[in-house]
């Protein structure tokens, strides 16, 4: 009888578990999905910062060089650091 009793704690003990796991991994999915969502809107902006730098290069082409080389500093490094929140949402 008590191995019965044992085999029985046995597999309540892994049904917890089970449904323990279930929740976790449900929980990681949805982490996942913002993480998808935040990596999709990130993105979003990547591009929209890409194409604003463009414009923003072609105007400064008018200026002096030393100006437009400063300003391609600043927005090439506003364009590094969306690359780095972009690899950071990846893993």
């Amino acid at each position: 009888m008590q191995a019965l009793d044992d085999l029985s704690q046995n597999v309540h003990l892994l049904l917890d578990r089970y449904t323990a796991l279930q929740e976790e991994n449900s929980s990681l999915r949805d982490q996942i999905d913002r993480q998808r969502q935040e990596l999709i809107r990130t993105h979003s902006e990547l591009l929209e910062l890409q194409q604003k730098n463009r414009r923003i290069a072609t105007a400064n082409a008018m200026t002096n060089a030393e100006t437009n080389e400063e300003a391609l500093k600043r927005i090439n490094a506003l364009i590094a650091q969306v690359d780095r929140a972009i690899t950071a949402l990846k893993r």
